[in-house]
């Protein structure tokens, strides 16, 4: 089940457990994890992050991306923009900015004022460049270099979340935090495997 859905089914889940909280004695429910900034954090560097991922995918079609990478891209497409529009719901139904995935600035750490800096893993203007200008196999290849750099930024993103103190405690923000980084996982894997079929074929 995919990060997405996954995360739909729990947000199901969480709000008829509310009905269930709302008649629970205070005393029961005061060690029930709450949300932190660290996690609003997290889910508002993600958009961005997402955001960008969602830009890369979008050139397959016309930079001559083969069958196999523009399906890949396809899949990136649909999976990133449903987890960009829970993460704004979760971030909206709190209270919370919620980034506009097109603002340029969704992907920047702005944790330290004045030093804003890319998140990990984003790919900088030269290197959305160079892809931009590639097409065919060399597309191919920088799209996969590209976007495995993109993934393991995620998983550092995760990493750094959980690493919070009482961080990603929440059943959405663990549920959401770990579905990512399993993706993200077996997604580099599969990128692996194609870049190193491409590696192969371009050798001979």
């Amino acid at each position: 089940m995919s990060t997405a859905l996954g995360l739909r089914a729990l947000f199901l889940v969480t709000a008829g457990a509310a009905s269930v909280a709302a008649q629970t004695p205070l005393a029961v429910r005061v060690g029930s994890p709450r949300y932190t900034a660290a996690d609003v954090q997290f889910m508002q560097g993600m958009i961005g992050h997402h955001a960008q991922a969602v830009v890369m995918a979008t050139m397959a079609p016309t930079h001559g991306a083969s069958a196999q990478v523009a399906l890949f891209a396809r899949k990136i497409i649909n999976s990133q923009n449903d987890e960009i529009e829970l993460m704004q719901g979760w971030l909206r139904d709190r209270g919370e900015g919620a980034p506009d995935p097109k603002d340029p600035h969704a992907g920047m750490d702005m944790s330290m004022p004045g030093h804003e800096m890319l998140m990990p893993g984003m790919l900088t203007a030269e290197q959305l460049a160079a892809l931009d200008s590639a097409r065919g196999v060399d597309f191919d290849r920088l799209f996969l270099t590209g976007m495995i750099q993109h993934h393991q930024g995620a998983l550092t993103m995760v990493a750094t979340l959980f690493d919070s103190p009482g961080a990603g405690q929440t059943p959405e923000i663990f549920g959401f935090a770990t579905g990512v980084d399993a993706d993200q996982r077996a997604e580099i894997a599969r990128m692996q495997a194609m870049l190193a079929t491409i590696t192969r074929s371009t050798s001979k």
